[in-house]
């Protein structure tokens, strides 16, 4: 029998009806304040792309399942039919891809993960507490940026359930290797996304 397990996560659909000048995001990106915010977010981001190949070996004991295979991709049938949504996709802030828009992306998809990793992690022992922990504490540091960065945004929060269809002990192991999977492409991106705005890499950019 299937285990439907809901979990709602914060959506923010945000409408710009005249961004900042150029000049004045310069300036907030450019602030201590925000640049605390950005190596902090980056210190955390960093960490849990280090414990997350730890986590994926005391969690995953199915063989076939590993981190960095190319066989991942063969799963996305099974990721589709367990209910495990893609994670937004993420680039470095440009004229075509706002600073808001970038942090909006960067809050949702640690929240789509830290839900997915919740529903999963009481089957798991709890073993992903730290890792939770972690990114609950990076979720506090982005919308501190985003609080910040969005005067000019109207934004309002719609949630967006997330269900996972859990029929037995596999569906669990291979829910947390899909997660742990995308979470780390994810938090790779945030990375290239974080040094992009932070002013201490000097004129340094991310291809």
């Amino acid at each position: 029998m299937d285990i439907l397990i809901v979990f709602a996560i914060p959506c923010y659909m945000a409408t710009f009806a005249r961004g900042a000048p150029p000049a004045e995001r310069s300036t907030l990106v450019e602030g201590q304040q925000f640049q605390d915010l950005v190596q902090r977010s980056h210190g955390l981001t960093q960490k849990i792309l280090s414990s997350i190949p730890d986590t994926h070996t005391s969690c995953i004991h199915v063989e076939t399942l590993q981190l960095n295979s190319s066989e991942n991709a063969k799963l996305a049938y099974m990721a589709s039919t367990i209910g495990i949504p893609s994670a937004p996709v993420l680039r470095v802030v440009s004229e075509n891809f706002t600073l808001e828009t970038s942090l909006i992306r960067m809050s949702e998809g640690l929240q789509l993960h830290r839900a997915l990793l919740s529903s999963v992690s009481p089957q798991l022992e709890n073993k992903l507490a730290g890792l939770l922990a972690d990114i609950k504490d990076l979720i506090i540091q982005i919308n501190k940026m985003l609080k910040m960065a969005r005067a000019e945004a109207v934004v309002q929060p719609s949630p967006t359930p997330v269900a996972l269809r859990l029929s037995g002990e596999y569906d669990v192991q291979v829910a947390a290797h899909l997660t742990l999977v995308q979470l780390q492409a994810f938090g790779q991106d945030m990375l290239r996304c974080l040094r992009g705005l932070d002013q201490s890499n000097g004129d340094e950019t991310e291809s």
